[in-house]
């Protein structure tokens, strides 16, 4: 590279570094995984406080109980983020938020709604079904369902796609062989879309 090259892309990247608010999610996640500079997650997070405010006030049912959600999950993602492989930042985090607010359910020992993102079934009729226009109506039918399962594998699917733990740390936690755990999640999967197609059908 020649030196007026060099002196030209040193000045810009130097001069013109493309201001925080300008780049994307996948970009800021990236720097701050890199550098560890909070201001990137910051900005990042910032982007999705409506959103995440939104979750909490729906699912907690209390304005300064949404806010405190919001700033405990902000505190806890700033020290985990790096442990995470993020493929879409906002879908990621849309499902941590609700996640985080289950938890916070079940130490108030108040009833939990159930979870079924997009990627927990394996039809477009179940998506339709649980889409989150409709979530609301849907939530009794979605817990009777839950309730009908077999322990084994209600255990297995909230462990699963509630507290998002490994198929290992299933095992590990219930005593059930690896294979029990794969097969009693799956079972719970075809079971619960049974059971919801057929409550849509009454």
């Amino acid at each position: 590279m020649g030196w007026k090259l060099y002196l030209y892309e040193k000045i810009k990247s130097t001069f013109f570094k493309p201001h925080i608010s300008s780049l994307p999610d996948e970009e800021l996640l990236a720097r701050y995984n890199r550098t560890g500079d909070t201001k990137y997650f910051g900005e990042l997070y910032n982007r999705y406080i409506p959103l995440l405010y939104g979750v909490c006030l729906k699912y907690l049912g209390n304005a300064e109980k949404a806010e405190d959600a919001v700033m405990q999950l902000f505190e806890e993602l700033t020290e985990k983020i790096g442990r995470y492989e993020i493929a879409v930042f906002r879908t990621w985090l849309y499902s941590v938020v609700k996640n985080h607010c289950f938890q916070l359910l079940r130490k108030e020992e108040r009833e939990i709604p159930v979870n079924f993102d997009a990627d927990f079934m394996e039809s477009a009729d179940i998506v339709h079904l649980l889409s989150d226009d409709d979530e609301d109506s849907r939530l009794p039918a979605l817990q009777k369902c839950m309730r009908q399962l077999p322990p084994q594998q209600r255990e297995c699917i909230e462990l699963f796609f509630m507290q998002e733990q490994s198929y290992a740390d299933i095992a590990s936690r219930t005593g059930y062989s690896l294979n029990h755990v794969k097969s009693y999640i799956q079972n719970g999967k075809r079971n619960l879309k049974i059971c919801i197609l057929k409550q849509s059908d009454e």
